[in-house]
């Protein structure tokens, strides 16, 4: 699926055995124009060229169907974070500052979708299909990490956990702040990926005790 919304626009509505991609389409354009909480599944019924009842043979509610399109994102992102971390070649390091890139990436070329994964309000015990999906990306970023933690001495390895949940947290921060597709974005005097590398490399080399360079 394209997640481009200017792309999916250029569609001419809802094809025989296509609703359900239809929806998930429409969602994301509502949602680059109004926000992920900006409209109602009526009116995502209407952009896909639908009737008002045609979003329920495949969704409960406005929220089923907003998980299918945060579930959607969850897959491109995982595949866009797992092909840049390309199983740590050449090395763990350069390979994990390539999944943040990949980060920075996808927020900025997906805004939609990355405000349905990300600022979307489900519940706790979210949809199980979308707490595997966010799972499978975040997995990517985890395994980097442990790959990067194998290469210091033992004695200064903090828990590939907690690493992986820091280095998340300053990519999601830049990705949010600095490097959005949409009028999220906020002006920086530097590339938001020079920010990240340069913040990803003072941070590990903090853990390994190196001097940053």
């Amino acid at each position: 699926m394209n997640w481009d919304p200017s792309e999916g626009s250029k569609r001419r509505g809802y094809h025989h055995g296509n609703l359900r991609e239809a929806l998930v389409e429409a969602a994301l354009r509502l949602i680059g124009e109004k926000g992920p909480a900006g409209f109602t599944i009526a009116e995502a019924a209407r952009a896909a060229g639908v009737s008002p009842a045609a979003p329920y043979r495949h969704f409960r509610d406005r929220e089923e169907l907003m998980a299918d399109v945060a579930k959607h994102g969850f897959d491109a992102f995982a595949l866009a974070l797992r092909q840049a971390w390309d199983r740590g070649r050449p090395d763990p390091r350069s390979a994990l500052l390539r999944v943040g890139m990949a980060y920075l990436e996808f927020a900025r070329k997906e805004p939609a979708a990355y405000s349905a994964m990300f600022e979307t309000p489900f519940p706790v015990e979210c949809p199980p299909g979308l707490r595997a999906a966010s799972d499978d990306a975040f997995a990517v970023l985890r395994e980097a990490c442990d790959a990067v933690l194998a290469d210091m001495p033992a004695g200064r390895r903090a828990p590939g956990l907690m690493v992986a949940l820091h280095i998340w947290s300053m990519s999601h921060g830049i990705a949010g702040l600095f490097a959005r597709g949409d009028a999220a974005r906020r002006p920086l005097p530097m590339s938001p990926e020079d920010l990240l590398e340069a913040g990803v490399r003072v941070y590990l080399d903090g853990l390994s005790g190196r001097s940053a360079s």
